[in-house]
């Protein structure tokens, strides 16, 4: 599988630039927002039992290794057939994604089946990342979504470094097994709020169609983009377009 560096063709001073605009644009969000987040946190907890915030390990940045040095490794779940001694693979870092808890806390006791993943490889590109309805999800949780409020705390990560405001959406380590080698690419830069595939149908895309707006980011990202990502990301935040 063919590598290429898609990060560092623009100089360090730009990537540089580009961050410190992005920390402050992140904490200027996180304090202007400050009176929402509080009040979504006391919703939260009065809605239904369970922690406020919810965090879950997911897939950053990866590294490229050959299929040799991957093989025999048990953190790592292998795709059907096993890894090729002679591919080369993105293998991901893993951060710690932040949101407001939306589901019931006993969501995987009470929902077993949609935490399953049972999947082949040629149907988990056609299926949908999230039911719609989804019976998981609570009363308050549902209005935090539809007004994307449950993402405000992913601020926080783009200040720390984890992820950043525009770039491919962070995955559920459940389902990289199903990922192609070549779709592994998706994870050459870091994550983001916000993408291709939110401003293109967010929920109502399948797997596959989420993996294309994803691909497509890497191989034309640019800040001119990211800009015209970021300004429509706004617009579909008002109008409400994909969340549920």
């Amino acid at each position: 599988m063919p590598v290429r560096d898609v990060v560092g063709s623009s100089g360090w001073l730009a990537e540089t630039s580009y961050r410190i605009v992005e920390v402050t644009a992140a904490a200027i969000g996180l304090i202007v927002s400050l009176p929402i987040l509080l009040v979504a946190a006391v919703l939260v907890r009065i809605d239904s039992p369970g922690p406020i915030l919810f965090l879950h390990r997911r897939p950053a940045r990866s590294v490229v290794r050959d299929g040799r040095s991957l093989i025999g490794r048990t953190d790592l779940v292998p795709p059907p057939g096993g890894f090729e001694p002679n591919t080369l693979y993105l293998v991901p870092s893993y951060f710690t994604l932040i949101k407001f808890r939306t589901m019931y806390a006993d969501s995987r006791t009470r929902f077993p089946d949609l935490y399953r993943y049972s999947f082949t490889a040629t149907n988990f590109h056609q299926q949908f990342p999230t039911p719609n309805p989804d019976p998981r999800i609570t009363r308050v949780g549902s209005v935090l979504r539809k007004m994307s409020i449950d993402e405000l705390p992913n601020l926080w990560s783009v200040v720390v470094g984890d992820i950043r405001l525009v770039g491919p959406r962070p995955e559920a380590p459940e389902v990289l097994q199903f990922y192609t080698p070549q779709e592994m690419y998706k994870f050459a830069c870091k994550p983001g709020i916000t993408g291709l595939a939110q401003i293109n149908g967010r929920g109502l895309l399948t797997w596959g169609e989420t993996l294309a707006w994803d691909l497509k980011y890497i191989g034309q990202r640019s800040v001119a983009l990211d800009l015209k990502i970021i300004l429509l990301t706004l617009w579909r935040v008002v109008t409400r377009f994909g969340a549920f």
